[in-house]
């Protein structure tokens, strides 16, 4: 029995150190992350001006200077299971158990596809990346609609916003 003990013990202190190491670098992160300004606020009656949605899967926020550099602060980095919604106002990622994402559509850039970000790869054309201005930083956030036809739905809607006057 004490033959097996000892390397369970060990085995055990090694998951928990690697998890505490973790857990120190995503909030030095964090930290490190602290002038990224809060996230904008969608208008209240923002659903009565809908123009699109999609359900599917928020990817993640990176810097677009730095698209290896993930996003952590106000959850940006934590991918969630999340619908996508273009309104005549702009694009608002509503995502479970965490912060929604809202892009005013003064902030919008452009609007892409990919097929990976940080993290997550799919087949080609497979996400739609959002380009847009956060403060004085331009950022990408990547969705994952469940299916295609709702992705091309959501980049052509979105892409009208920017292309729009």
């Amino acid at each position: 029995m004490s033959d097996k003990l000892l390397p369970t013990l060990l085995a055990i202190l090694i998951v928990v150190v690697l998890f505490t190491l973790v857990w120190w670098g995503w909030r030095g992160r964090i930290r490190r992350q602290s002038d990224v300004p809060q996230l904008p606020q969608a208008p209240a009656d923002l659903l009565d001006r809908l123009v699109t949605r999609a359900d599917g899967m928020y990817v993640v926020t990176t810097y677009t200077a730095q698209p290896l550099e993930r996003i952590a602060i106000h959850g940006l980095g934590v991918r969630s299971n999340a619908e996508a919604i273009v309104t005549e106002d702009g694009v608002l990622i509503n995502r479970q158990g965490v912060q929604d994402v809202y892009i005013p559509r003064e902030q919008l850039r452009s609007v892409a596809t990919a097929s990976g970000m940080i993290g997550k790869f799919v087949e080609r054309d497979g996400l739609v990346v959002f380009t847009w201005q956060l403060g004085d930083t331009v950022v990408d956030t990547g969705f994952r609609a469940r299916n295609g036809a709702e992705s091309r739905e959501l980049e052509n809607a979105a892409s009208a916003l920017v292309s729009a006057p």
